[in-house]
C-alpha cells in the first residue's frame, strides 16, 4: 500500500521560556535567563510546517504540554489552596523547580517516540513508544502527558500501538527519534533502521564515555526497542556517538548527522569508529533493499569545523523528498550566518550524485536559543494511506487550520516571558485557556490533567 512520511511538528508552548536547563546543550546554557518570546517562537515554528505543507508534504501538529505541571509541583510537596497558592510557595522555595515545571521542552517532539512503519513492524501496526527521557528532569516529566496526546492522534488500535515508555534508570535512558534514523529507498518500502547511543550500561569502561557533558542515550534501550518492535539484526544497525562530539555539545545525534531515504549527511567525527560504522550501514542497506545503494555524504572538519556545525545546528536540518530522486534541505537560518556552513551547503548542492538540490533557510532563532532547530521540532511517522485516514483530521496542516492555529497564537501568547513570569497564576490561567481551546482546534477531546 501507498505510504508517505509525515512530520508531526510539535507546537511551541505559552511558556517558552530561556532557563538554560539542558547541560550539555550549548545553546541552552548559553541563553539562560534571557527574555523569550512564546508568540514569536510559536509563528516561527507555523511557518515552517506550512512552507512545508505547502511544497506538497503532508503535515501535522503535536500540541504542547501543561506548563508549568501543577501535579508535579504537588508532589514535590508544594501545597496550598489553590494553584495560585503551589506557585507562590514554589517560587519563594525552589524557583529553579518551578522553573523545570514550567519548560516547554516538549516543542522537541523529535523526542517524543521512536517511530516503526508498519511495514517493518511484527504485527502490521505503528508502534509508538514514549521516550522516558530520564537524562534531565524537565523532560522527565514529559512521558504520561505524551502517551495521553498520542492515545488521543493514534486511537485506533487496528493501525496504531502506544507503549508504556520504557522504566527509568540509566540503563534504559531514552531519547527517541532524535538518534534514529530510517533509511529505505521509498519511505513506502521496507527500512533499514539506524540507532545511534552515547554508553552502554552494562560492561563498559568509565574512560570510553564524554567527559564534559554525560550521553543521554543508552544502547539497551533502544536494544529493548527493538525487541519490542520486533526488527531483525538483519533490519538493525547500531553505532557509538563520539564521546568527543558530546562533549563539543552534541547531545543527540540530530545534531551530528540527518538522513533521508537513502541519504546519510554526517560530519566526519559523528561516530565511534566512523568509516567502519558507514561501510556497516552501506552493507545493510543494500543486502535489505535488494541492491540499492546508500550514499553517505561526510563533511570533512576542515571545511566545517565541529564548533560551527554545532552553533549552526547544520545537521539537525531537515532532509525531504520533494519527487523521485529530488530531495531539499529544510536550515536553520543560522547555517545561512556561518561562513563555512553556507560555503558547504552551496557545495553540496552543486555536486554530482547527489539527490540534494534545494536549501531552504529559516529563521527559528526562538527554538535555537533554546536549544533546538528545525529537526527537533518534528517526529517523523510514515503512514500509509488507511492509517493517514484514521488520524483526527484536526491534526493534519492545511491552510484554513494553519491561519486558525496562527489566530490561535496571537490571541493567548504573550510577547514576552521572563523568569519572573513562571510564578504569575494568570500565566497558568492564560495557558490552560489557550490548550483547552486548542484540543478543540485539533478535534483531541479532553487530554490535559485540568480537563479530565
Amino acid at each position: 500500500m501507498p505510504a508517505q512520511e509525515v512530520n508531526f511538528d510539535g507546537l511551541v508552548g505559552p511558556t517558552h521560556n530561556y532557563a538554560g536547563l539542558s547541560l550539555g546543550n550549548v545553546a541552552s546554557m548559553t541563553h539562560g535567563g534571557g527574555t523569550s518570546h512564546p508568540r514569536e517562537a510559536a509563528l516561527q515554528g507555523l511557518a515552517k510546517m506550512k512552507f512545508l505543507a505547502d511544497l506538497g508534504l503532508p503535515q501535522a501538529v503535536l500540541p504542547p504540554q501543561e506548563r508549568p505541571s501543577i501535579t508535579v509541583l504537588r508532589s514535590f510537596g508544594f501545597g496550598g489552596a489553590d494553584d495560585a497558592a503551589v506557585l507562590a510557595v514554589t517560587a519563594r522555595q525552589a524557583p529553579e523547580i518551578l522553573a523545570a515545571c514550567s519548560s516547554a521542552s516538549s516543542m522537541w517532539v523529535a523526542n517524543a517516540a521512536t517511530v516503526t512503519p508498519s511495514v517493518d513492524a511484527a504485527d502490521g501496526r505503528v508502534p509508538f513508544p514514549p521516550a522516558n527521557l530520564i537524562a534531565k528532569f524537565h523532560r522527565s516529566i514529559e512521558p504520561p502527558q505524551t502517551q495521553r496526546t498520542l492515545r488521543a492522534i493514534f486511537h485506533d488500535e487496528a493501525n496504531f500501538a502506544v507503549h508504556d515508555p520504557l522504566p527509568g534508570g540509566q540503563a534504559l535512558g531514552d531519547e527517541g527519534a532524535a538518534n534514529h534514523t530510517r533509511f529505505a529507498p521509498t519511505h513506502a518500502m521496507s527500512g533499514l533502521h539506524f540507532f545511534v547511543y552515547g554508553h552502554r550500561a552494562f560492561g563498559s569502561k568509565s574512560d570510553e564515555g564524554p567527559r564534559k557533558f554525560p550521553s543521554r542515550q543508552s544502547f539497551e534501550s533502544f536494544a529493548a526497542i527493538c525487541r519490542r518492535h520486533q526488527l531483525s539484526e538483519a533490519s538493525t544497525v547500531f553505532a557509538q556517538q563520539s564521546p568527543e562530539v558530546i562533549d563539543a555539545g552534541v547531545f543527540h545525534n540530530d545534531v551530528i548527522s540527518v538522513g533521508n531515504e537513502n541519504v546519510l549527511l554526517y560530519h566526519e567525527g559523528a561516530f565511534v569508529q566512523t568509516h567502519g560504522v558507514i561501510d556497516e550501514l552501506r552493507r545493510s542497506f543494500r543486502a535489505l533493499s535488494g541492491g540499492t545503494d546508500l550514499i553517505p555524504i561526510e563533511v570533512p572538519r576542515d571545511l566545517v569545523p565541529l564548533a560551527d556545525a554545532v552553533s549552526s545546528y547544520l545537521f539537525n536540518s531537515q532532509i525531504v523528498t520533494l519527487a523521485p530522486g529530488r530531495m531539499a534541505l529544510i536550515a536553520p537560518a543560522n547555517c545561512a550566518e556561518t561562513p563555512s556552513v553556507k560555503a558547504y551547503i552551496e557545495t553540496l548542492l552543486a555536486a554530482p550524485r547527489t539527490p540534494l538540490r534545494e536549501v531552504h533557510y529559516f529563521d527559528l532563532k526562538q527554538s535555537m536559543h533554546n536549544g533546538g532547530g528545525p529537526a527537533c521540532l518534528r517526529l517523523r511517522v510514515v503512514l500509509n494511506d488507511d492509517e493517514l485516514a484514521a488520524l483526527p483530521p484536526g491534526v493534519r496542516l492545511n491552510d484554513k487550520s494553519y491561519s486558525a492555529l496562527v489566530a490561535w497564537v496571537n490571541q493567548h501568547y504573550r510577547e514576552q516571558l521572563t523568569a519572573a513570569d513562571l510564578a504569575d497564576p494568570c500565566l497558568l490561567d492564560e495557558s490552560r485557556r489557550a490548550l483547552d481551546e486548542l484540543t478543540q482546534l485539533l478535534g483531541l477531546g479532553a487530554i490535559y490533567p485540568f480537563q479530565l
